[in-house]
């Protein structure tokens, strides 16, 4: 993955608000989202490089610790001050430093069993605006590994058991003199199972758990957008020797939409009136999420002008205030029209005579600041 730097890569400055983040992330995600763009490796790089970014600068602890740090304080790899803020701990340094002596990030099980929590998982969930406005439960399926119910768990051939490892008596660990220390290491016999399997079960190979699809009901909360994640506690794969479930994070990927576009609590959406409704004014009706709402068109009202329809945008999903609806009306010229309705408009014209300026103030007065401009370079 690139180390450009997170700001760089979602074009925003360092004092970016987390709305503004979330922004800067939703446009780079739904233009480079692998689903958009099959087989073109440069947009999946930039998509996961613009992710790698959001989920730093989007969580404030993390934030801090690259405004502080840089890359260094957000790779846990880099041995730096990591996610966790103030400073490692004397256990993080001993593990890092004695690493395989002492068996590494598990835990210890019945017996000093090493145990090993589960992966966890993440599923990308796409949903149309409707859903991810309203809020909908999904079913989805995810590939996991689950605990082997032809063995039990323990690895070995139904009928048989495994055996205790005659290395480390059962207990996953092997005492160690060196020089003045004692200290303890993973078995290498068992690998800190503390017992052998000597005829493996068929369906795991003696691992104790299996791959299968699952399938998970998701409650998707009203007013969630692209960049959002659903954790589900414990949906993750199933952990090694007895160890604690990983979890799942259901990622959210909101699709584009016909008639709204949404910019954090409010959607916009364009809507074409004809020449004569613009002229003199008139009712029309407009889709919102809702239904139906009736629109009314102002005499003289100009392309571009915008409505806003308060309340009927997005409820944010952590709270607040319901965001509006805001429409942008567009004039559309006629078209196609007959030789009669042509001598119409050529009447209606010659009979705004002298007074044209009157009637087209905004093209008069931006004709006038056209010749004071050809004026002025001496033209």
């Amino acid at each position: 993955m690139s180390k450009r730097d997170y700001y760089e890569i979602l074009d925003v400055n360092r004092n970016a608000s987390e709305a503004g983040i979330k922004k800067a992330y939703r446009r780079l995600a739904m233009k480079h989202h692998p689903d958009r763009n099959p087989g073109d490796t440069v947009a999946e790089e930039k998509f996961k490089e613009a992710k790698e970014a959001y989920e730093v600068l989007s969580d404030a602890q993390k934030r801090a610790a690259y405004d502080q740090f840089g890359h260094a304080g957000v790779d846990p790899s880099a041995g730096g001050a990591g996610f966790g803020g103030g400073g490692p701990n004397f256990s993080d340094i001993f593990g890092d430093v004695f690493g395989d002596i002492f068996g590494g990030g598990g835990g210890r099980g019945q017996g000093g069993r090493q145990v090993y929590r589960g992966a966890d998982l993440r599923y990308n969930l796409e949903l149309s605006l409707e859903d991810a406005v309203g809020g909908t439960t999904v079913k989805i399926r995810v590939p996991t590994m689950v605990h082997c119910d032809t063995c039990g768990g323990s690895g070995a051939k139904k009928g048989t058991n495994p055996t205790t490892c005659p290395t480390c008596g059962g207990h996953g660990q092997v005492r160690m003199q060196q020089g003045f220390f004692a200290v303890q290491q993973t078995c290498p016999r068992c690998s800190g199972r503390g017992t052998i399997i000597s005829d493996p079960c068929a369906d795991c190979r003696g691992q104790g758990r299996k791959q299968e699809q699952k399938t998970l009901s998701v409650r998707v909360p009203a007013g969630v957008d692209t960049g959002d994640r659903i954790r589900l506690g414990g949906e993750g794969e199933t952990g090694e020797n007895g160890g604690p479930p990983g979890d799942l994070y259901v990622h959210v990927l909101v699709k584009e939409h016909p008639i709204f576009t949404r910019d954090d609590n409010h959607l916009y959406c364009e809507v074409p009136i004809g020449f004569t409704t613009a002229v003199l004014g008139g009712e029309l009706e407009v889709p919102t999420l809702d239904g139906k709402v009736v629109l009314k068109i102002p005499q003289e009202t100009q392309s571009g002008k915008l409505f806003r329809l308060r309340g009927k945008g997005v409820k944010p999903v952590r709270g607040g205030q319901v965001g509006d609806l805001l429409c942008r009306v567009q004039v559309e010229t006629p078209v196609n029209l007959t030789t009669q309705q042509k001598d119409l408009l050529k009447q209606f014209e010659t009979s705004l005579g002298e007074n044209r300026s009157r009637h087209n103030p905004r093209a008069t007065g931006w004709l006038d600041g056209v010749k004071k401009f050809f004026e002025n370079i001496g033209f």
